[in-house]
């Protein structure tokens, strides 16, 4: 395989690139900053400058490539909607162009259970569920719109299959988990509603296989979710996370209707006031880790082989070393 990925200098990419490369495939990666550039080298892909706003910019990057792997994505949990839609939208309209231009035959759009976001319990959902028309907050109701756009364009000279990880996490994470140990830290850290509820997990190398699989056997305009197999109680999980960073997340808890009201309040506010940073607590956040949020993912391990051979144990044990091994020692 030939691949070429976005996001490459991301959590996901990163892992994905190392792996394609301990596949034995050869790997190119946009990146759109020094940075970046230095990130995915790290990992074994070749640097290609770049980034999602010129599909004409793009296509040579993926010329000579059969596989594009799209993981780029605008991932913040707040701000202004049309920074969201020109990355999530429009740079995934320019990767589709540039894949076809370039005569790429498939492509894997990493997306994310989000996309099924509207207020609704979601609880064992599938991937018959329907997306709704206007999912709740920027980031999901962006990266539906991404999915619809890859799916539309499935084809027998492109074939497009997306990948839906749920709650992706990991040593090495950059971003989920730096912002718990954060506001455990910074005092801010609540459960909502006291957390002990369900929740689907998915192992970044658990994304990786399915996203890898979805590269193989994917069926053309189909999704999949992904996960670590049996939900776990969220509020166990988390604590047991945090743990591996040396971090007490404590006790304290807020009632979910309280939580509803602030981040309600908190939307509207800085939606229409345009205040400075961001809400405390968006309704996306807290519809997405404040009460039970599971998927299943029989679909993936029927039609791609899936096993998620990454347990949860594993994944946490790599944690602690991780965490471990990066601590400053002391005499």
């Amino acid at each position: 395989m030939r691949a070429f990925v976005t996001g490459g200098s991301g959590f996901v990419g990163r892992n994905l690139i190392a792996a394609l490369k301990a596949q034995g495939h050869s790997v190119r990666a946009l990146a759109r900053s020094p940075s970046a550039v230095k990130a995915v080298a790290e990992a074994g892909a070749e640097p290609f400058e770049g980034d999602l706003s010129d599909a004409d910019r793009l296509k040579p990057g993926m010329e000579g490539c059969d596989t594009v792997f799209h993981s780029a994505a605008n991932v913040k949990a707040w701000g202004p909607r049309a920074e969201f839609y020109a990355a999530n939208v429009r740079g995934t309209e320019h990767v589709l162009e540039a894949a076809r231009s370039a005569g790429v035959k498939r492509l894997v759009h990493i997306s994310t259970e989000a996309v099924l976001v509207d207020g609704s319990p979601m609880v064992q959902v599938n991937e018959t569920w329907p997306v709704p028309e206007r999912p709740i907050g920027n980031y999901a109701s962006t990266k539906a719109e991404a999915e619809k756009r890859v799916m539309s364009v499935n084809s027998a000279e492109l074939t497009t299959v997306a990948v839906r990880p749920r709650f992706i996490w990991g040593a090495g994470d950059t971003s989920l988990l730096p912002a718990i140990v954060e506001a455990v830290k910074a005092g801010r850290f609540r459960w909502f509603g006291g957390g002990r509820y369900l929740t689907s997990t998915c192992h970044v190398a658990n994304c990786v296989e399915g996203t890898l699989l979805a590269a193989e056997k994917g069926r053309g305009g189909e999704a999949y979710f992904l996960t670590d197999g049996e939900p776990v109680v969220f509020r166990d999980f988390i604590t047991e996370m945090l743990q591996t960073q040396g971090v007490d997340p404590g006790t304290r808890t807020m009632p979910y209707g309280l939580a509803a009201a602030l981040a309600t309040l908190g939307d509207l506010a800085w939606g229409t006031l345009g205040l400075p940073g961001r809400p405390p607590l968006t309704r996306t956040e807290l519809l997405l880790v404040g009460r039970e949020v599971t998927v299943s993912d029989q679909k993936a391990r029927q039609e791609l082989g899936y096993e998620g051979r990454m347990t949860r144990e594993a994944g946490l044990r790599e944690m602690r070393e991780a965490h471990k091994a990066n601590s400053p020692r002391t005499l």
